[in-house]
């Protein structure tokens, strides 16, 4: 029988993750869920992810559709449609103006239309957006949301999964709620994106694009629903803690968005359509389907800055 030593496993005696019931409420609290005459909504699990049938999007978009259209995002975090045959760019800019302005990426390469990012993936350009993150999150009014359309999909493999940082936030415990109230986080695109670039590119990129502070957890700028925003790419520090703690933090707070609970899991088809809400959930694009070929344009909705 083997001798259990005298040095404690700090993993042991206090997990990261806790199993057991999770929290998962779909709405901010205080907020009725919505009432649809227009939509069809298939719900995909109890608090994120919802199919929409019946409408087509390449068909103009009244205020009554994009009022409905803009409650069920709130609800349900991210929307799926599929069979939009005739949608088109003119079509894809039409429906992310349900929202706002689009925003360019500073790193995607551009599609025909301004505003819209064409993201081809093969065996000889793969797929690097295999990581817990969300959109923009190193800008200084990041992304309010982004409308992805697939263009060319394989035949297996590169679904999308999304997790709901709302629930990320409401499941941590109250020792760890009172740890990040207050806290604000760095927010630096150098680490992922200037892993591709020179120096001298990289130089030239800051004076329009410097690091940027957010609140660890931030009040939804519709629901005022109090979220976790750190992800893995972008977030790098927390503003007044050593720098062992606030790796420790970022990481333990990092592992909320693998909970399978909070996740929603999308397999694409062609010519399908998904909006999600970008601030509250972050997404991953696996990539399991080298060496085939995967092509998506994607528009990012213009946000504001967070509190």
């Amino acid at each position: 029988m083997a001798t259990v030593g005298t040095d404690k496993n700090p993993l042991l005696e206090k997990p990261l993750i806790h199993f057991g019931r999770r929290v998962l409420d779909r709405t901010a609290p205080g907020m009725a869920p919505a009432e649809y005459r227009l939509l069809h909504l298939t719900p995909m699990t109890a608090h994120i992810g919802a199919e929409i049938d019946g409408v087509d999007l390449s068909r103009p978009i009244g205020e009554d559709l994009a009022h409905e259209l803009r409650q069920a995002l709130l609800e349900w975090k991210v929307i799926f449609f599929r069979d939009q045959h005739a949608f088109d760019e003119a079509a894809h800019l039409a429906l992310a103006a349900v929202w706002g302005e689009p925003e360019p990426n500073p790193f995607f390469p551009k599609g025909d239309t301004l505003g819209v990012s064409r993201l081809a993936k093969d065996a000889t350009a793969v797929g690097q957006e295999n990581i817990w993150h969300s959109d923009h999150s190193f800008m200084a009014a990041p992304a309010l949301g982004s409308v992805l359309r697939s263009i060319e999909v394989p035949a297996a493999g590169g679904d999308t999964m999304w997790a709901d940082m709302g629930a990320a936030y409401d499941n941590l415990g109250a020792e760890m709620k009172a740890r990040v109230e207050g806290l604000t986080a760095v927010h630096d695109w150098e680490p992922s994106w200037g892993t591709f670039m020179t120096p001298e590119q990289i130089t030239a990129l800051r004076s329009t694009l410097p690091t940027v502070e957010h609140p660890v957890v931030v009040r939804h700028p519709r629901t005022g629903r109090r979220t976790l925003y750190v992800n893995e790419p972008f977030t790098t520090r927390i503003v007044g803690l050593p720098e062992d703690e606030s790796r420790e933090l970022l990481h333990e707070l990092g592992l909320q968005a693998r909970v399978p609970e909070f996740q929603v899991r999308f397999r694409w088809q062609p010519d399908s359509i998904a909006i999600w809400d970008n601030i509250a959930v972050q997404h991953y694009a696996i990539n399991d389907y080298y060496p085939q070929r995967r092509v998506m344009e994607r528009i990012a909705i213009a946000g504001v800055p967070l509190s």
